[in-house]
């Protein structure tokens, strides 16, 4: 799809400055920021205050203004301006989740606070919070699936790191991962066929 002239318009306005224009991209974008938030959170399991919400679309926002509109200048209208965003605050928002689980207080065994550690296993609140169970479904996968799951859910790696680490091509990413999540939903209710 190609940049709308609205967009067009909007992104030369904010990238020169001028008066409104911000205002106007913010408006124009909030539903799709907080749709990619809430949509993060409800595949990865997570339930987030609405504290925890704005703060995330908060963090997107900031991440947009970062060095003088640094990710709007990177646009090369390729794709439409909401769809380069939504990569954009996908990546912001799981980059956000990765670095705050890592900061959770230990336990004695010297694992983190369970956490819903691999979480497209259903619906919202159905995340595995079990580390043995998380590791037993994934060792029911085949290597590259297992490291796929590992890199993108716990790592919070991008497609493309994945096709690189795993020597697939990026668009085959998502299908394994979808395949993936498929045998793991279907041994974790039916452990024996797992």
């Amino acid at each position: 799809m190609v940049l709308t002239e609205i967009d067009r318009d909007l992104l030369e306005r904010c990238l020169q400055d001028k008066p409104r224009a911000w205002e106007d991209f913010v408006d124009r974008f909030m539903g799709l920021v907080v749709h990619v938030v809430n949509h993060t959170a409800q595949i990865r399991g997570l339930r987030f205050s609405p504290e925890d919400r704005d703060d995330l679309v908060s963090e997107v926002f900031l991440g947009i203004l970062k060095d003088s509109f640094g990710v709007l200048r990177h646009f090369r209208g390729q794709s439409s301006l909401a769809t380069y965003l939504t990569v954009v605050a996908r990546r912001i928002v799981v980059r956000m989740i990765v670095r705050q689980k890592s900061q959770l207080p230990h336990s004695g065994n010297g694992a983190h606070r369970p956490m819903d550690e691999v979480s497209d296993l259903g619906d919202p609140g159905d995340g595995v919070g079990d580390r043995d169970e998380v590791e037993r479904l994934l060792d029911d996968l085949d290597e590259s699936e297992a490291k796929a799951v590992r890199m993108y859910h716990l790592e919070g790696k991008s497609y493309r790191e994945i096709s690189s680490e795993v020597g697939v091509p990026e668009n085959s990413v998502g299908p394994i991962l979808s395949r993936a999540r498929d045998k793991m939903r279907r041994a974790r209710v039916n452990p024996a066929a797992g």
